[in-house]
């Protein structure tokens, strides 16, 4: 899916280039590697710029590729032109020391049982990553395995465990 971000105004030079007017969609740290994407004849034809260059906060000067004459430039003009969007699901990555201070609710499987407490500590390693928590009063370490994590909330700041029967019991 592209969004618009601006359009093809005049000729700028004899090379082929044309000013581009310049939308707030038009990402900041734009490099040449992503074309930008017209609509020529009811298809989608993608623009890869040779050169491009900013004017100000709304405007840019470009040539593109296979469009090297004065005279190839003016089909462009008054086009509009739509990029990808930038990806927004790198956010969701987390790692599993954020979640120290978190409020943690635990059950034990094959009890109705609910223990309520924190998450005090996390200790990584590769051969055993552990959550330290900190249950009424004692601290208790368990598995900071995905197959225990029944729910996160970030919003909230809490975690629900579903851990083994006597897990937290042991003494």
């Amino acid at each position: 899916m592209t969004v618009p971000a601006g359009r093809i105004n005049k000729l700028f030079g004899t090379e082929g280039g044309v000013m581009l007017s310049l939308y707030p969609a038009f990402p900041d740290d734009f490099t040449t590697d992503t074309p930008l994407m017209v609509t020529i004849d009811a298809l989608e034809v993608p623009l890869w710029c040779e050169h491009f260059e900013r004017r100000g906060q709304s405007g840019a000067t470009a040539t593109f590729a296979d469009f090297d004459t004065e005279r190839r430039a003016q089909e462009l003009l008054g086009l509009e032109f739509r990029i990808e969007p930038e990806e927004e699901g790198e956010d969701d990555e987390f790692y599993l020391e954020d979640l120290i201070g978190f409020a943690v609710e635990a059950k034990e499987t094959g009890t109705p049982e609910k223990f309520k407490g924190t998450v005090s500590d996390y200790y990584d390693s590769d051969v055993n990553p552990l959550f330290e928590l900190e249950i009424g009063g004692r601290q208790v370490l368990v598995p900071a395995a995905e197959e225990f994590i029944a729910h996160i909330d970030f919003e909230a700041r809490t975690m629900h465990l579903v851990l083994p029967e006597g897990l937290l019991t042991l003494e």
